[in-house]
């Protein structure tokens, strides 16, 4: 299989599920976060898409991070590369304007986490084990993890894990906020889906706004400048045609169509 062919699409709706496939361990490559990458840049183009669920193939990996033989020469060019695509890939799913979903299936480690950690919400079936253990190999998270993870489990817990190399439960990744939402084995993708539906029932133009004002609160921007932001964005929702549906649905009582598009993207 190549890479290319190792990020399968399967669409549910207005929902689309991304199953990465690289046997035994759901490593990354160059080529495969590449094709992540271009993947998600078609989808972003697809207004009938409103969200996404990433997982791994198979009952035990979610995925084990970069392939560790990328970087066994200790050439610097190469792990640049590599952290550049980890950096592209990853980016892609942050920058997505719909709703991301992790549906952590297995281990989940290093960049394999981090690939969640770049989602927006995150489902663990209850084998799962999460860590950030790059430090015991003499590298660190270059995806996003001495970043992300902070912001969501606070600074003790992101300590313990990425300087202490330990590992969290499903349960326990629950606990302390690095997921949202713990199933049986094998439940992860109706749970994930579940969340789907809800989605498709939300406008996502104004999904898309939300999502941008809630990353600016999260990177600090004052409380004063992000109202203000705030009231920017609901009044470009009045530019678009979901705003006027969605509140000519409800007046009706019965259930929006939308067509996800703007003012901008209609011309």
């Amino acid at each position: 299989m190549t890479d290319q062919a190792r990020i399968e699409v399967e669409r549910h709706g207005h929902i689309a599920v991304l199953t990465y496939h690289n046997p035994p361990a759901n490593t990354w490559t160059p080529d495969s976060l590449g094709d992540l990458a271009q993947t998600i840049e078609a989808l972003q183009q697809d207004a009938s898409i409103y969200g996404l669920i990433l997982t791994g193939q198979g009952e035990r990996f979610f995925s084990a991070g970069a392939d560790l033989n990328q970087f066994s020469s200790g050439d610097k060019a190469q792990a640049w590369q590599m952290a550049m695509q980890f950096e592209r890939g990853f980016d892609a799913i942050r920058q997505y304007r719909g709703v991301t979903i992790a549906m952590i299936n297995g281990y989940a480690l290093g960049g394999g986490l981090e690939w969640a950690l770049a989602c927006d919400i995150r489902i663990a079936e209850h084998h799962a084990l999460l860590g950030l253990p790059e430090a015991s190999v003499g590298l660190l998270p270059c995806a996003g993890g001495t970043q992300q993870l902070p912001r969501l489990v606070g600074e003790g817990w992101a300590k313990r894990i990425i300087l202490c190399g330990e590992k969290v439960t499903a349960h326990e990744a629950r606990e302390i906020g690095l997921v949202e939402i713990v199933t049986s084995p094998g439940e992860g993708l109706t749970a994930a889906l579940g969340l789907g539906e809800k989605i498709a029932a939300q406008s996502p133009t104004s999904i898309a706004a939300c999502k941008r004002l809630i990353a600016a609160s999260v990177d600090g921007t004052p409380s004063d400048l992000g109202r203000g932001l705030e009231r920017e964005a609901f009044i470009a929702l009045f530019e678009g045609e979901d705003q006027q549906e969605g509140v000519k649905a409800f007046l009706e009582k019965r259930a929006p169509r939308w067509s996800n598009q703007t003012s901008s993207s209609n011309k």
